[in-house]
């Protein structure tokens, strides 16, 4: 489970990094097993280059090593987006969140869509994720496209935000013989993220014998790099559901999980829909999926991200305006979302 985060901005319209940072820290310390970076929730597209790649550092920095990071590095060519997932990759990153391109929409044919995304595929040098968002870009990634692209070796996974649960049945299905990956994992099947493995190799090993500490005093030394325990596993195409309403279903029908912005105001609440359905106790998992259906269904599908960024001010994180052309809440607004997270504090 994945949260899609914000990006706050000053009453100026300026990047707040600081709060940035602080949103991070704590999203670090829930069970999340990751966030991604400058997505739709991120106001990716309100961003110039320059801000673009700060967030991308400083949100990287502010991440514990143990959660993966996603960068959304979408822009309106591959050569463009190709320099964010340099970024991204520099960063430490573990992967990248691409869409289709938006401006030339009438020309988004089949072939040019697909050529897309395995043009950037062939170089990221991160593993890439598609990402289906219908209500933002006026393209719907084929099904049939989705299973062809799953066999590039560099492509591992889909955010798919339609909201149909009949798509993400299709997907599962029709990528079931996509080609199998060895990845680096815990003894506990958990992810080995690149920060993981960076912090190892750079922690200092520092060995001072018995002999040479005989004719002075004693020193404090840093302790010897302690090595990740590790084990791997086989693992396939990855389809995420994008939509916080249909967590349940979606992993009943086979997905391997969610990517969410409701997750930025109520991470634990997603997770528990999650952690339920994974300890096979179905009839938790229906109450907790039900508890966050109205309140994700009016705040992400219909406030849109002002009424993300204020459901993140009222349960403690750090939201803010959005960026314009997208206003604020009203107050009446405000007050029926703080009625909806009454429930759904974190």
């Amino acid at each position: 489970m994945f949260t899609a985060i914000t990006t706050p901005f000053y009453p100026d319209e300026r990047v707040y990094y600081r709060k940035l940072e602080a949103n991070v820290a704590r999203y670090s310390r829930s069970l999340l097993a990751g966030m991604v970076v400058l997505g739709s929730t991120g106001e990716a597209p309100a961003l110039d280059d320059a801000e673009t790649k700060e967030v991308l550092r400083i949100a990287a920095q502010a991440a514990s090593p143990e959660k993966i990071l996603i960068a959304g590095v979408n822009r309106e060519s591959v050569h463009s987006v190709l320099d964010l997932a340099e970024v991204a990759a520099t960063a430490q990153y573990d992967a990248v969140l691409v869409r289709t391109p938006t401006y030339y929409s009438t020309q988004m044919t089949p072939e040019v869509v697909a050529n897309y995304f395995r043009a950037v595929a062939d170089r990221s040098p991160l593993p890439v994720i598609l990402y289906n968002i219908p209500r933002c870009v006026p393209y719907q990634i084929p099904v049939e496209m989705v299973a062809d692209l799953a066999q590039h070796p560099n492509i591992i996974a889909i955010k798919d935000s339609s909201g149909s649960l009949e798509r993400i049945k299709a997907m599962v299905e029709t990528t079931r013989n996509a080609p199998k990956r060895t990845v680096t994992v815990t003894p506990v099947f958990e992810a080995v993220t690149a920060r993981m493995m960076k912090q190892v190799a750079t922690q200092p090993a520092t060995f001072v014998s018995a002999g040479d500490l005989a004719g002075g005093p004693a020193v404090a030394v840093a302790p010897p790099a302690v090595p990740i325990k590790t084990r791997t596993r086989e693992v396939g195409f990855q389809v995420l559901t994008g939509s916080a309403s249909i967590i349940l279903p979606s992993l009943e029908a086979g997905a391997s999980g969610a990517i969410l912005g409701f997750g930025a105001c109520a991470p634990e609440a997603c997770y528990e829909v999650y952690f339920a359905w994974k300890d096979r106790d179905p009839e938790l998992a229906a109450e907790k999926q039900q508890q966050i259906l109205k309140a994700s269904q009016r705040i992400v599908g219909e406030f849109g991200i002002a009424g993300v960024k204020y459901a993140c001010d009222f349960n403690g994180y750090y939201g803010g305006y959005p960026r314009q052309p997208l206003l604020p809440l009203t107050s009446e607004q405000k007050a029926e979302i703080e009625l909806l997270l009454a429930e759904t504090r974190n």
